[in-house]
């Protein structure tokens, strides 16, 4: 059995002890399965900014955005390679990260991530 297709049949195994994130409903679209994940992406955000601030991703740029997205894939092609269960973060909250970290950068590059700010009130439910 080649390496990739070891570390497939691992991954499908130990999927069912994971830790994932909680899905509200079953979706019964496609479109509103990618709402949901958007809406996932946002509560994660959330609640590493209400931690991190802005100060990180400020200090670092899209330079320092783009390592980070790199170390989370190294992570993903590592584990998936192995097919070795996460000591840390699920593989969904892996490719999460990721999602967020892109967006991050979009919100850098438009100039939006600087000068706006979290309505307080979204922040306060977190």
């Amino acid at each position: 059995m080649s390496k990739t297709k070891a570390a497939k049949t691992a991954i499908g195994a130990k999927a069912k002890t994971r830790k994932q994130l909680v899905v509200t409903s079953q979706p019964t679209s496609l479109d509103q399965a990618f709402s949901q994940v958007n809406d996932e992406l946002l509560k994660m955000f959330l609640k590493k900014h209400k931690d991190y601030g802005k100060g990180n991703i400020l200090a670092v740029g899209e330079i320092g955005i783009v390592l980070r997205i790199t170390e989370k894939i190294e992570r993903l092609k590592n584990l998936l390679l192995k097919g070795d269960a996460p000591t840390n973060e699920s593989i969904e909250e892996t490719f999460i990260d990721i999602a967020v970290y892109a967006n991050l950068a979009i919100l850098l590059r438009r100039g939006w991530f600087e000068k706006l700010e979290i309505n307080p009130e979204v922040l306060d439910k977190i």
